[in-house]
């Protein structure tokens, strides 16, 4: 669905003394370890055991250990700890197989599925769901650890299973097969007592319905009874709204479980947890959770304060020959400085702030989704250029709303549901940038810092929202804000700073959503000034410089539209000269075959029809050129046909 996943690492609970120094030691600084703590998973002590997990599991957070641990097989090491007698060895051996998973990327993912890791995973995930024994951990230990086995060890195992499942296809398969939905739907269960489990659970699921016919067949009236529980849970905190998001997007995904006369009412649903995800700023909610993090910190040093004045009052009273100066300070200055102390491990606020996060960027993809998109991918359009039944000349003409852009499709459910719910018009809001002082905020508190990129990836969802909506839906549903206002605001966000953006990501999605916006204009005959002629060869040059061919691609498109307003114009050979040659160029020159049909098709737009465009196009031989470039551009899609070929096999 277009999402990206983040790394989720497991915080290891201590850092075994040496080990670092023995990384550094020696000619191969990860080998030694590896061999080592490979080793130490199979004594004959728990504790051992449970110290080499949780020290594999802080290597395996560096991407340059872990080849070293897949050499000597840390899979079909670890994998049978998940069933360890001692619960604790489960959940660091769990932990240490997740940050495998989330930091190894798709072909470690493949190859610990193929070395069998599924079987004890999922022998571990329905025992979970069952129950464990308690009394395999000694109550003394119970009330020293102050902990959840269970739910613990289930947390580990179904961010391991939603890592496995999201790059391989077999997992998915073996999900499927061992009817894993039971267990991870108790585990959604668990949302009043365990949210963070039920957030895992719920995350997992929503991976594994995407595109997964095979399992609709499992989802009764029981499941989706116990979907739609947790999607009405009332509690309002940042991450029970993740959690509310993340049901919503797997009740989408399975819609077609649903009757069709509940489907107006459930999209309706759906697209209202939606809307009140996407109304919250999170810019203020960044800056109320700092405060508020703020003034907890400081209401836990003032309370070590007051127990260590008492203590000393206590002291004083025992021991008439003690001190009475000496210890009083040093008891209040640790309390003052050493803030660090108390630091709780959870950072419950940065935990809430990154939850609604996540939860917009979430409710922003879906709705991606929702719109029905006939657009080929970029693979695709590949494929249909290399067709030898098209013909160059003719079939590269269209009625100009361009190749790479047809028209989109709502049902009239999901239109009458963005409309009731306002989706449209809190998208527009969400493209602008982030709140300036919850930047600074973030910028200046290091554990913050990472909440930046979480910012602009809902800012880039919501441009892509954008693009989609302007050619979905009609203008009333954006809040009353015209094509023009849309326009000059997305221009804004490309030239409000001196120097043009150079986020691949960012500028994807704004030239995206801006190509939509003038091509909507264009086909409305509104006129629009809010791209000045010089900002836009200064968003051309900068865009062909871009890495991406989906800009490059975007910025043609938008100077083809802006060339066949020209070119109805009067007076404006000169200025369509300049945009022929500019075309020409990149269709000649440009190695990618999708930016150089763009490009072509563009020229035919702008000198399609017209006095102007006719004398432009003479003046600049552009029938000659494109005679001359036509044998080539055949050749390149002859070319690209036996590439596409010789790949087949391997995709």
């Amino acid at each position: 669905m277009g999402k990206s996943r983040g790394r989720r690492f497991r915080q290891v609970p201590f850092s075994p003394a040496g080990l670092e120094q023995r990384c550094h030691e020696g000619d191969d600084p990860d080998e030694e370890p590896a061999a080592e703590l490979l080793e130490k998973v199979q004594h004959p002590s728990a504790e051992v055991r449970e110290y080499a997990c949780a020290s594999i599991s802080k290597l395996l957070q560096e991407q340059q250990a872990i080849p070293a641990f897949l050499q000597r097989d840390v899979v079909r090491c670890l994998g049978p700890l998940l069933m360890d007698y001692s619960l604790a060895v489960r959940e660091t051996a769990a932990g240490a197989l997740r940050n495998l998973s989330a930091c190894g990327g798709f072909e470690v993912c493949d190859d610990m599925v193929s070395k069998d890791i599924m079987t004890p995973l999922v022998a571990l995930l329905k025992e979970c769901s069952t129950g464990l024994d308690a009394n395999q951990l000694s109550p003394e230990k119970r009330i020293e650890m102050d902990k959840n086995y269970i739910e613990d060890i289930a947390n580990e195992a179904i961010n391991l299973l939603w890592n496995v499942c999201e790059c391989s296809s077999t997992a998915v398969h073996i999900f499927n097969k061992e009817g894993c939905l039971e267990a991870v739907l108790l585990y959604m269960k668990k949302f009043s007592t365990n949210v963070d489990l039920a957030i895992s659970a719920a995350n997992c699921l929503q991976a594994v319905t995407e595109d997964n016919p095979d399992l609709l067949y499992s989802f009764n009236a029981s499941s989706q009874q116990v979907l739609e529980t947790v999607m009405l849970c009332p509690e309002s905190t940042m991450k029970h709204i993740l959690l509310r998001t993340l049901t919503a997007g797997i009740i989408w995904n399975i819609k077609g479980t649903i009757p069709p006369g509940s489907l107006g009412s459930m999209i309706n649903a759906i697209l209202k947890i939606f809307s009140e995800s996407l109304a919250i700023d999170a810019g203020e909610t960044i800056i109320r959770m700092k405060e508020a993090e703020k003034n907890r910190l400081k209401l836990a040093v003032e309370g070590e304060t007051e127990e260590n004045m008492s203590d000393v009052t206590e002291n004083c009273v025992l021991s008439e020959d003690y001190d009475l100066e000496e210890m009083p300070k040093g008891k209040v200055k640790k309390g003052e400085n050493d803030i660090f102390d108390f630091l709780p491990p959870d950072q419950r606020e940065l935990k809430e702030v990154t939850a609604l996060l996540m939860a917009q960027q979430t409710a922003l993809e879906i709705i991606v989704n929702m719109c029905c998109s006939e657009d080929p991918s970029d693979d695709e359009w590949e494929e249909l250029s290399s067709s030898d039944e098209s013909d160059f000349m003719e079939n590269s003409y269209n009625d100009g709303s361009g190749l790479l852009m047809s028209p989109l499709c709502l049902s009239d459910e999901v239109n009458s549901a963005f409309l009731n719910n306002l989706i449209p018009k809190k998208i527009l809001e969400k493209t602008a940038f982030p709140n300036s002082v919850a930047l600074d905020i973030c910028m200046h508190n290091p554990s913050w810092k990472p909440l930046i990129k979480k910012l602009n990836a809902v800012q880039c969802r919501a441009l892509t929202c954008l693009q989609n909506i302007l050619l979905v839906s009609d203008m009333d549903c954006l809040g009353g804000a015209s094509l023009q206002s849309i326009a000059q605001h997305l221009s804004q966000l490309v030239f409000a700073k001196m120097e043009l953006p150079t986020d691949t990501e960012f500028l994807e999605a704004v030239t995206s959503a801006l190509r939509a916006v003038l091509q909507t204009m264009a086909s409305k005959n509104i006129s629009q000034q809010s791209v000045t002629p010089e900002q836009l060869w200064t968003l051309c040059e900068a865009g062909m410089n871009s890495s991406s061919a989906s800009v490059k691609v975007n910025i043609v498109s938008i100077l083809g539209i802006s060339g066949s307003i020209l070119a109805k114009g009067q007076d404006t050979a000169e200025k369509l000269k300049v945009i022929g040659k500019f075309l020409l160029e990149v269709a000649m020159k440009e190695s990618s075959l999708v930016v150089a049909g763009e490009a072509l098709d563009a020229l035919f737009d702008v000198f399609a029809d017209g006095k102007e465009a006719e004398k432009a196009a003479v003046e600049i031989r552009l029938l000659p050129a494109l005679k001359e470039f036509q044998p080539v551009f055949k050749m390149r899609r002859k070319a690209n046909t036996l590439i596409l070929k010789f790949m087949e096999p391997s995709r």
